[in-house]
């Protein structure tokens, strides 16, 4: 059942290539959050990816590390404050919410809009006090997030301006069908490669943006469910060398997501993934 790992960029790290999201603890029982990292144990996962926008998820996920498992697991969180002062007392927060003394990355979140990069960025920006968190043993390494199309431009940008030591983004195949995305997907790819910056992707089992106001999911978006269907998505991602997935913010999708990737062998073809878009009548997220 364990899951394939990979070196997450120049942390070293071995992380597995499924890293779990765990705004899937958002709002759940401390008993649920219990059973969900459980589960993480058995495939072997070892990289948890939080945020302290995600609802109770720094406090589930704490009080289960009291358990003894902070060492087995590389441990990753997010601020979305832009300047010094507030994200300074956002990730102490964090820090505090998670009961440990530290993290192993910390990452800018959702970095997209060009006004609020040039707060994060210029004096007095949340980057300026991550490095200064960074110095101090608070974080060892530092990451940025985003979602929409346009992330791909703006995390070239954000490369350019510094260099961090993870990106997020979406990925599936669908959104791969956007030429735009795609070039822009790859170029990041590339100097990420070139760079030794991990690659996160999210988005990976995602149908379409939910049809009407009701919600059948914890996602913000209509997910796959079906294990046939599941498989192939993630197999797709994880077809592609060199980067992880970053599961999805569901609890009782998520078993499923896990059984896929602990089965990955060979990326499905592209005949067989559109062939999945017109039975599922599958839409982008993001256009």
């Amino acid at each position: 059942m364990a899951i394939d790992q990979l070196r997450f960029g120049r942390t070293g790290h071995m992380s597995t290539r499924t890293v779990f999201g765990a705004a899937a603890l958002s709002t759940v029982t401390q008993a649920e959050a219990d059973q969900t990292l459980d589960l993480l144990l058995e495939y072997g996962v070892n990289h948890i990816d939080t945020a302290a926008s995600y609802g109770e998820s720094e406090l589930r996920i704490g009080l289960w590390m009291k358990r003894g498992y902070r060492d087995q697991f590389f441990l990753a969180t997010k601020t979305g404050e832009r300047t010094y002062a507030k994200a300074k007392e956002e990730f102490l927060r964090s820090l505090d919410r998670l009961q440990v003394d530290s993290v192993d990355l910390i990452q800018l979140h959702y970095l997209v809009g060009e006004e609020e990069w040039e707060v994060a960025m210029g004096p007095g920006g949340v980057l300026e006090y991550l490095m200064e968190a960074r110095d101090q043993g608070l974080v060892k390494y530092i990451g940025v997030t985003g979602h929409d199309v346009a992330i791909v431009k703006m995390h070239r940008k954000s490369l350019d301006h510094y260099d961090f030591d993870s990106v997020l983004l979406p990925y599936n195949y669908l959104m791969m069908q956007n030429p735009v995305y795609a070039a822009g997907f790859n170029e990041v790819l590339r100097l990420a490669k070139e760079r030794d910056v991990a690659v996160q992707t999210i988005k990976s089992v995602t149908r379409r943006p939910y049809q009407s106001d009701a919600r059948s999911h914890a996602t913000w978006y209509e997910p796959l469910t079906d294990q046939a269907s599941i498989d192939k998505a993630v197999h797709w991602v994880l077809g592609q060398p060199g980067i992880f997935l970053n599961t999805l913010g569901d609890i009782y999708v998520l078993p499923k997501v896990l059984d896929a990737a602990s089965r990955f062998e060979s990326r499905p073809s592209d005949d067989v993934m559109q062939a999945m878009v017109a039975e599922w009548e599958m839409e982008p997220l993001f256009v």
